[in-house]
């Protein structure tokens, strides 16, 4: 009762913002249910005065909510198979990732972008946008700003991707009878998952190639949600190390640990032995859904929380690091392909 009474309120904000913005996200994919969500937040701050009621339910869906996210879309991957088709594209998913989180740590320094911005961005951009920016908002301990800063960067370069890929594609000679080569691309070069489907299935519409595309592109797309394991780790540590430095004092490594990347790794274990063992992947379905609706709440949260006119007028250099970041990882991407002959 005691939890009700602190956090019901907020609970059912962040709750009346999702359910909307999921119904939004359905009609137009492009730009998805987290980003409405963010928005109709941010309009909806604008609108109330008294926030003190919902303080305390907002602050935890954006913290905790967002964290159970992550821990169910582990229930989505079956790693045998992630892994076995996802080997093609491994070596292009490794360049991408250094490509893209060096570009974002150099233009952090050159342009005095501050670190978390950057840090999200640079994983956000190389791994798998909004998920990847939920896994690594509490290991750095970003706020509701800098998150809501992000992933509108990201937004932006997801449209732009879905939108001018498949012209890119076909241009540059990709094969209109197989979906791998396009695939690969939109799997490896797209950061949010929405985007990469929109992509993928324009092709597969274009070409009429089924789901073919599709297939490949979701695929590859799972195989880097994988990265988010190693990467939350080493910020973990990263942060330790840096406020040793800095205080002089030791840190406790256990503070700041990301234990709940560990239930992510659980969820996708027990989805692998149980798809082993027979069951069909399809019964994990409700649990990837309830994954996507709880990300969708924590960034209606965050949205409530962030100043929008503070938003707008910060938002010039992290757009140039996200699109640094966007053009460095379709050049790496097309280049690996033309050398390893997909294209």
């Amino acid at each position: 009762m005691k939890f009700l009474s602190k956090n019901g309120k907020g609970l059912l904000l962040c709750l009346g913002l999702a359910i909307p913005s999921c119904i939004l996200g359905k009609m137009f994919p492009v730009i998805g249910g987290p980003v409405f969500a963010i928005l109709i937040g941010m309009v909806l701050a604008l609108v109330v005065k008294k926030k003190e009621p919902f303080e305390g339910g907002v602050k935890f869906t954006s913290k905790k909510i967002l964290q159970y996210a992550v821990v169910l879309l582990g229930f989505g991957m079956n790693l045998e198979v992630v892994m076995e088709t996802g080997k093609q594209s491994l070596p292009i998913i490794i360049c991408t990732i250094t490509t893209s989180l060096v570009i974002a740590f150099v233009l952090h320094r050159a342009m005095n972008i501050p670190e978390k911005i950057s840090t999200l961005v640079g994983v956000g951009s190389s791994i798998c946008g909004g998920s990847a920016i939920a896994a690594t908002a509490p290991v750095i301990d970003a706020d509701e700003e800098e998150v809501a800063q992000a992933i509108s960067v990201i937004f932006l370069f997801n449209i732009l991707a879905a939108l001018i890929f498949p012209a890119l594609g076909a241009a540059i000679g990709f094969s209109t009878t197989s979906g791998d080569a396009f695939g690969v691309f939109a799997g490896t070069a797209v950061n949010d998952t929405s985007s990469v489907t929109a992509a993928a299935s324009t092709w597969d519409s274009m070409y009429h190639l089924g789901s073919q595309t599709l297939d490949k592109a979701v695929t590859v797309k799972l195989t880097r949600t994988l990265a988010i394991i190693p990467i939350t780790l080493v910020l973990a540590v990263r942060r330790v190390k840096k406020a040793e430095n800095q205080n002089g004092e030791k840190v406790s490594l256990k503070k700041v640990f990301p234990f709940f990347i560990l239930f992510f790794i659980g969820a996708s274990v027990i989805t692998t032995v149980a798809v082993a063992a027979g069951v069909p992947i399809e019964s994990f379905q409700p649990l990837k859904e309830l994954s996507k609706f709880f990300i969708v709440m924590a960034m209606g949260a965050i949205g409530f929380h962030t100043d929008i006119v503070k938003l707008v007028k910060s938002g010039g250099k992290p757009i140039l690091l996200g699109m640094a970041c966007w053009v460095g990882i379709t050049a790496v991407t097309l280049t690996m392909q033309h050398f390893m002959h997909m294209w």
